[in-house]
């Protein structure tokens, strides 16, 4: 279910604050239209450490009921630093009807290894739909090392890893130390060719938000081993998934789809408004790439 391209779906907000269900919905059947292989709602991208639980859960029922009569498999985001919790979050979204779990790794409290592996362990023994890891080590200060995910690919219901440590020598190890049905999936935009080109099986995209379409041709295209069109897609695209990391994601993301008129021009603390120089550049490169003037087009 979780192979191609997945997006990690941001959340908009209204100007109040409050959780803006109609721009959601339109996100998400732009998503579908697009023909985006899966969503992953309520990831770090949805910005879920701000979500309260219901929000969180609102957002995730959402996508199923838009995704599910399109067959849209859908990976829901429920991470944290706090194992019990999580596993309550997780159980509410199965009963929603997610098809997957997708969970950050816990931050802050920086566990061992040894605790990544029984946190892993205690939150797929307590579920019956799939389990993905999220290694992020930038935003989260701890990394999932590759011996550590071999050791997790034997556990029954987790399946894959979206490994975002942006460290291709990393990738190639956990590529070579996981069985080959174990599904490693780039967290990044930028290096997913060469991740694919290692064995990974595809891609859980910010840049999709903007441009599910094209995201997904591109994901494809490498996984059918057509690379000349790949990096013909990379090239041409490559200027949006570098812009979108300008600033902490997800305001560069956001930032685009307020210019494309998507979502309102809403932040929740802490995340604000990119900088007026980095606004700037936004508009640059979606202007470059034609994105504006597609919009303008409608």
């Amino acid at each position: 279910m979780f192979t191609g391209c997945g997006t990690a779906l941001i959340t908009p907000f209204r100007q109040n604050g409050s959780l803006d269900k109609e721009a959601l919905s339109r996100l998400i059947q732009r998503q579908i239209e697009g023909g985006i292989d899966f969503l992953v709602p309520c990831g770090t991208t949805g910005e879920s450490p701000t979500l309260t639980r219901e929000e969180h859960l609102d957002v995730v029922r959402v996508s199923i009921e838009l995704a599910k009569p399109h067959g849209t498999p859908v990976l829901a985001g429920a991470g944290g630093n706090n194992t019990h919790e999580v596993i309550e979050l997780a159980r509410a979204c199965q009963e929603l009807g997610a098809d997957g779990i997708l969970s950050v790794t816990p931050y802050y409290n920086k566990p061992t290894q040894e605790g990544l592996y029984q946190h892993y362990q205690a939150i797929a023994e307590a579920i019956e739909i799939p389990l993905v890891v999220y290694s992020v080590q930038g935003r989260t200060g701890v990394n999932v090392e590759p011996a550590t995910l071999a050791r997790l690919a034997g556990i029954r219901g987790i399946i894959g890893v979206k490994e975002a440590s942006g460290n291709i020598s990393q990738q190639a190890a956990v590529v070579h130390q996981v069985p080959r049905d174990f599904l490693v999936l780039s967290g990044d935009d930028a290096i997913t060719l060469p991740l694919i080109a290692l064995g990974g099986k595809g891609l859980i995209s910010v840049a999709s938000n903007i441009i599910p379409r094209q995201m997904t041709q591109l994901v494809h295209a490498a996984l059918d081993g057509d690379f000349t069109r790949a990096r013909e897609l990379q090239r041409q695209w490559l200027p949006l998934m570098e812009v979108n990391f300008i600033e902490s994601n997800p305001i560069p993301v956001k930032a685009a789809l307020v210019c494309l008129a998507l979502i309102e021009n809403a932040y929740r603390l802490p995340m604000i408004p990119p900088r007026p120089e980095s606004l700037l550049k936004i508009e640059a490169v979606l202007e470059a790439c034609g994105l504006l003037r597609q919009m303008a087009a409608r």
